[in-house]
């Protein structure tokens, strides 16, 4: 068996700081634990970089059906303006059998009645024809007044 041979003095002192045999020991949990550091850090980018990389994907879904909708709304506006247009309003109402009114009566706020009412008639002429629309002429029975209320003789129910 070889034997160390002993240290005197000074080498002696300086033998004494370094471990003997636990030096190997001791570095491996060290290196063990710096591998399992390593390598949970590894993977934790790898699952932080999975969910981001879903989020976009799931991003870009949501604004394309984001524009999706947002043609569709602007459509249906469009379909809304079309049909609340005047001429479109007076055509339907036209369809429907509806006239145009009469003078129309105001009354003020002492209550008196400012204007002279008119009965509405089938026979007057639209402000303005529906482009396309045909004309027809209202039948003479249609185009007798009808009598008009008189102020003095409405009441309001309850007071």
């Amino acid at each position: 068996m070889s034997r160390k041979p002993e240290l005197k003095g000074r080498a002696a002192r300086l033998a004494q700081l370094f471990p003997t045999g636990r030096a190997q020991a001791a570095r491996t949990p060290f290196v063990l634990l710096v591998v399992l550091l390593l390598g949970g850090g590894l993977i934790g980018l790898l699952v932080l970089n999975s969910a981001l990389s879903e989020g976009a994907f799931q991003l870009d879904d949501l604004q394309r059906e984001t524009k999706s909708l947002t043609d569709e709304e602007q459509a249906l506006q469009r379909d809304i303006d079309a049909h609340s247009a005047p001429d479109a309003l007076q055509r339907r109402a036209r369809e429907l059998g509806m006239v145009p009114g009469g003078d129309p009566a105001f009354l003020g706020p002492d209550g008196k009645v400012k204007g002279v009412p008119g009965p509405a008639s089938a026979a007057r002429a639209p402000l303005a024809p529906a482009p396309g629309a045909p004309v027809t002429e209202a039948a003479p029975e249609a185009a007798t007044p009808a009598p008009a209320p008189t102020p003095a003789s409405s009441s309001t129910p309850g007071r």
